[in-house]
């Protein structure tokens, strides 16, 4: 399931801008692992913000590895990129996750690294094997056979914590049990036993050892004195050389099926002040500057960051703007950049279904955008649909081809007037339910029907000049929703997909656990999750209510991001959180 480069990471090591370099005696050393190839780790800012912030201890020592290549076949034993060591030499092997489909190239580097895959299976004196990240906050539990323990929150709430209470010499269970204890957002799979009842849903779960019955997610309330930006600079990643810099956690929009934003409630911004330093820290090292976050367009001061003068030109690049706030400052950074495609987001092309998932922008809002751009001079344009979502219609389907028309025909009439035509190209993604989501509730579309779905868009815009078609696949997107729904019984599947060398139909064929349990099957309204045992401060109400609220077709106002006067979503209703 890991896609990227399968360049070998030692490859890379001599072009890197930035790489920290600590002695390891007398120090713990811990072997930060991402579950995917160089280029693709590297790309994540979070994995070098984790990188950074636990060599910022003065006692521990952090190297880098990837999933190496394959040679001949054969998985090359996982080494660390700063000294080449092997990852099972160090005391922590901690794994980032950002994504479902990176959770297979965990078991991958596990065996290669000559451990044994289950958590109960290796001995004391094996290196502790942490994860974290962003999935493992939604729902670790299709990995807690494989994982010690996982810290379960924002890193900057977590890591210092962490290694006041860890002790390399204590015997691990000691130590687990410790960490469980004293650590806020440390999750120990093995101190917690499900049952299930006789139709498979989880009934409850007991605690074997005197631990918290719920783990409370860790995030950083006030982000103003905490910049987060690139720690080392790589031309072998997907932003070539881009200084990254972090303006926002979570997002007010309250899209019904996007996790960003309601994992991370209350959003966050950091301040004008602290961004601009940051821009200049960054001018330093490159002319590329990448603001990241799930909602930058709503960053107050954007518009004055991207519009001020600084000692040379800068090529700005945004992870996401809406429809709806592209005004001419933001035009200005995007044509200075000499950007050539441009991103817009409708998600579903019916104002009917943009209501259901609660988007908060209008067709008008999409074509007067997909205008703006081309008359700026980005003469091509991406353009991003979701298929197989709730209450979705084969009209909706439809809308689909109708909007992406209309977007064509006012992007021709625009490019004209340039004297030049630019591409179009439609993204398709097949809708996942997501956990801590209204959408949590939801069945998800079978295979064949999101094909069908797929191959009406295709069909509809076949014969569209200047447009063309990607689509994911389904059958990835299936896997997805069995690993972001699944409970602890889909470590059985990961294991035998593993022996199996990745091929997943011969897999779920061969299942004792049928995986249409998670993906095709509506959640009954007081259904226990296996994910509930997270306090992420929301109130299963609250999502239960929206998700209510999407059938009907109603929508909610954004997030006020206000502690002080809104405890709407339960997340504000005690504060602080640490």
């Amino acid at each position: 399931m890991a896609t990227g480069s399968q360049q070998d990471s030692r490859g890379h090591a001599a072009t890197e801008r930035g790489v920290i370099r600590k002695s390891a005696a007398g120090r713990i050393r811990v072997a930060l692992v991402y579950p995917n190839f160089y280029p693709v780790g590297m790309s994540n800012l979070g994995f070098q913000t984790v990188y950074r912030l636990i060599n910022d201890i003065d006692h521990v020592v952090c190297e880098r590895a990837f999933l190496p290549e394959q040679d001949g076949g054969k998985i090359r034993r996982v080494l660390t990129v700063e000294s080449q060591t092997p990852i099972e030499d160090f005391d922590i092997i901690a794994f980032s996750i950002s994504y479902e489909n990176d959770v297979p190239g965990v078991l991958t580097i596990l065996e290669t690294a000559r451990l044994p895959l289950s958590a109960a299976q290796r001995g004391a004196t094996l290196p502790l094997v942490l994860a974290g990240g962003v999935f493992c906050f939604l729902n670790p539990e299709p990995l807690a056979r494989f994982i010690d323990a996982f810290l379960l929150g924002e890193a900057e709430a977590l890591i210092s914590g962490f290694f006041q209470v860890f002790d390399p010499s204590a015997e691990k269970q000691e130590s687990l049990l410790a960490l469980a204890r004293q650590v806020p957002g440390l999750y120990v799979p093995a101190f917690y036993r499900p049952r299930y009842h006789e139709d498979g849903t989880l009934a409850e779960v007991n605690l074997l050892a005197d631990v918290p019955a719920s783990v409370r997610r860790m995030i950083v309330p006030d982000l103003s004195s905490l910049p987060t930006a690139s720690t080392i600079l790589t031309p072998d990643t997907t932003f070539e050389d881009t200084y990254l810099i972090e303006v926002s956690r979570g997002c007010p929009h309250g899209c019904r099926f996007c996790s960003a934003g309601y994992v991370y409630r209350p959003p966050r911004f950091r301040p004008f002040d602290l961004l601009d330093r940051q821009v200049d820290d960054g001018c330093a090292l490159t002319d590329r500057i990448g603001l990241v976050g799930a909602a930058v367009s709503d960053l107050p001061g954007i518009r004055e960051l991207c519009d001020k003068d600084r000692s040379r030109e800068i090529r700005f690049s945004f992870s996401s703007l809406r429809a709806d706030a592209l005004d001419g400052p933001l035009i200005e950074a995007l044509k200075k950049s000499r950007v050539k495609t441009a991103t817009i987001a409708p998600d579903a092309g019916s104002e009917r279904m943009r209501r259901v998932i609660n988007k908060g922008i209008t067709e008008d809002h999409v074509v007067a955008a997909a205008e703006t751009l081309v008359a700026a001079g980005i003469p091509n344009l991406k353009v991003y649909f979701m298929i197989g979502l709730p209450t979705e219609t084969p009209a909706d389907v439809a809308a689909i081809v109708d909007l992406v028309k209309k977007i064509k025909h006012r992007f021709l009439r625009t490019s004209r007037g340039k004297g030049h035509i630019g591409e179009i190209t439609v993204s398709l993604s097949s809708f996942v339910p997501k956990p801590f989501t209204p959408f949590q509730w939801a069945s998800m579309d079978d295979v064949k029907t999101l094909k069908t779905k797929i191959k009406m868009v295709k069909m509809g815009l076949k014969k569209t000049a200047n447009v063309r078609v990607h689509a994911d696949v389904p059958r990835w997107a299936y896997l997805q929703g069995v690993i972001a729904r699944g409970d602890r019984r889909v470590a059985g599947i990961l294991s035998l997909a593993h022996e199996n060398q990745g091929n997943w139909p011969q897999t779920f064929k061969a299942s004792p656990v049928n995986p249409h349990f998670y993906v095709h099957r509506e959640r009954n309204p007081d259904e226990l999750f296996p994910w509930d045992f997270i306090d992420h401060g929301l109130d299963k109400s609250y999502l239960l209510k929206e998700y209510r609220r999407a059938i009907a077709g109603r929508t909610s106002a954004p997030c006020p991001a206000d502690p002080t006067t809104c405890s709407i979503c339960g997340v504000c209703k005690e504060r602080p959180e640490g």
